[in-house]
């Protein structure tokens, strides 16, 4: 009978390669999470923290928005940030709304409570928010009008078509206005 060369702290060979096979599958679920967690929100897959250059003044005027075509908004669903790209518009007066079609459906939508504290991140710019769902049937239709006139000037998208002037909105289509949250 031959004998086995000793392997390292009496660890057998098969021991060893699943060790090793541990480690590569670690180091590679952790570059995987960074590359996820610095490229993503991207088109439908959802990201973690929103990175950017975190501004600290408040605004009060989101007009800038509507040149914008996708915002990037994080919350916190649970012990990790959950980051979505949303539409989002400003209305005539600067308030500033994102809008979601078929919301009620969306794992993170339900995770937006009463003054929701969150990022939004606009061409790497990120800003502390908080979220609002909007009830109110008027201020609703002055987010949609919104919604209508960024889309007809910017133009649709794949998940956007350019909508008439006179769509109406649906049921299913929710709206959340924001605030800064820098006092």
């Amino acid at each position: 009978m031959t004998e086995q060369p000793a392997t390292p702290q009496g660890a057998t060979p098969g021991r060893r390669k699943i060790l090793l096979g541990l480690i590569a599958l670690v180091i590679v679920a952790a570059g995987g999470t960074a590359v996820w967690t610095t490229t993503c929100p991207c088109n439908r897959v959802p990201g973690l923290m929103l990175l950017g250059d975190v501004q600290e003044a408040p605004v009060t005027d989101w007009s800038f928005v509507n040149e914008i075509p996708l915002c990037q908004i994080q919350i916190s669903a649970g012990v990790i940030p959950h980051a979505v790209n949303l539409n989002c518009m400003a209305t005539p007066d600067g308030a500033l709304f994102l809008s979601c079609s078929g919301c009620a459906d969306k794992y993170w939508s339900s995770h937006v409570g009463p003054n929701e504290r969150g990022r939004l991140r606009l061409n790497d710019r990120v800003y502390p928010v908080v979220l609002n769902r909007v009830q109110d049937e008027a201020l609703l239709d002055q987010a949609w009008a919104a919604r209508v006139k960024k889309l007809q000037t910017q133009g649709g998208g794949p998940y956007n078509p350019v909508p008439p002037p006179d769509a109406k909105r649906s049921a299913s289509w929710w709206s959340f206005q924001l605030r800064s949250a820098v006092d």
